[in-house]
């Protein structure tokens, strides 16, 4: 009997623990901000949007280049300097007096996060053993979600308590933990493959073989841009705003009682069994959210869609990095949440222009019918991307 290599180490462990801190502080930044925006630099909520949009454009415009920067720099190099940079940013909150100093360190705040993450993302999978993958980068999706109902409550619930220069301290401590766990992780140097120069060109920044799941990424995150966006607007519509603070708690918990089972599922049978599924979970999730009239029908959507969702976004990111040979990890990662990151960002603009036309209701209900063709969309893809690879 082969002995099964572990997951669990300590560079697994401590990059985990770094890309919850980051996450972390991204949620509670991305629910304070607008907030701070408004009491503390006297904006309006457009602006607070704002300095939640320019964020991402350079998260998502320094992804084309970070396959660039790892191949030149070397992973370890740039999760150690990118870690402090983003720590760094964290504790520059401080000192902001205008809301044009916000977005300009807003702006040089997404340049890290858009990098960290990537590299760290690399990292964990180049950590797991290959023949673990899926149930590796299941338990490393975890940091991520987990920071999803941390972030928020850490800011909403000292935001009253504490004035905002306090919190953003406390942000920065937070950091300076997660730079520590980021010195610590060892990385093992893969030997690049030499080839010709290429013109400088969009296409030679991303990973071409990444693409079609990336694509598939894309479209799911468009539509979960919906629940992040405006799921305390619809709760609040609804006379549940007090329950809709439980909402991410259950779609954690739902998350974390599958994941063990589903990473092993992906890499013992394969993506299939795991990624249909959860579309349709997913689907049925928004469906239910659809026709919310009370508190438990809002939890029970936060579970559905914590058991569909939740699984998705690790599956989709181990198959963008298999079908990327070893040595672009860090570009495969860099494409997947380029095109991720895109579909959030345009996904909250468009549906919430389609909520005004339609109203949060009839909106839930198209996307869970657009994600259950996003399911069509994927096995169409992933029969394509079979046949090509034997051919």
């Amino acid at each position: 009997m082969i002995e099964r290599k572990p997951i669990w180490t300590k560079s697994f462990i401590n990059i985990s623990i770094s890309t919850f801190f980051i996450f972390t502080v991204f949620y509670a930044l991305l629910t304070f901000i607008p907030l701070y925006v408004m009491e503390d630099l006297n904006g309006t909520v457009a602006e607070g949007g704002m300095a939640t949009s320019v964020f991402l454009v350079s998260a998502i415009i320094v992804r084309l280049a970070a396959g660039m920067i790892l191949d030149k720099f070397g992973n370890k190099e740039v999760l150690v300097f990118s870690v402090l940079m983003f720590t760094v940013s964290t504790i520059l909150y401080i000192f902001i007096g205008t809301f044009a100093a916000l977005l300009f360190l807003r702006f040089f705040h997404g340049i890290w996060f858009g990098l960290v993450t990537t590299v760290a993302g690399a990292i964990a999978a180049d950590i797991i053993p290959p023949e673990r993958r899926g149930e590796g980068m299941g338990y490393y999706a975890i940091a991520m979600n987990l920071a999803v109902v941390a972030g928020p409550f850490i800011a909403l619930t000292l935001q009253p308590l504490v004035s905002s220069q306090i919190i953003f301290i406390i942000f920065g401590a937070i950091m300076v933990i997660g730079f520590i766990c980021a010195l610590v992780v060892q990385v093992q140097k893969i030997p690049k493959e030499t080839a010709p120069a290429r013109k400088l060109a969009l296409i030679n920044f991303l990973e071409t073989k990444s693409m079609p799941i990336a694509s598939v990424g894309f479209l799911i995150s468009f539509a979960y841009a919906s629940i992040i966006t405006f799921i305390s607007v619809y709760a609040d519509a609804l006379g549940l705003l007090q329950t809709a603070s439980f909402f991410f708690v259950v779609y954690a918990v739902a998350m974390l009682l599958v994941r063990p089972f589903t990473g092993r599922l992906f890499d013992a049978k394969g993506p299939d069994y795991v990624i249909i599924p959860s579309i349709i979970v997913f689907a049925l999730g928004l469906w239910t959210l659809s026709y919310t009239a009370s508190s438990w029908m809002l939890l029970l959507s936060g579970a559905l869609i914590g058991l569909g969702y939740g699984t998705l976004l690790p599956s989709f990111q181990t198959l963008a990095i298999e079908a990327a040979d070893k040595h672009r990890s860090g570009y495969a990662t860099g494409t997947f949440f380029a095109f991720y990151d895109t579909g959030i960002a345009i996904g909250a603009v468009a549906l919430g222009v389609m909520a005004s036309a339609l109203g949060y209701s009839k909106l839930y209900l198209t996307l869970a019918i657009f994600v259950l063709l996003i399911g069509v969309y994927y096995k169409w893809i992933s029969v394509k991307t079979a046949g090509s690879a034997k051919s």
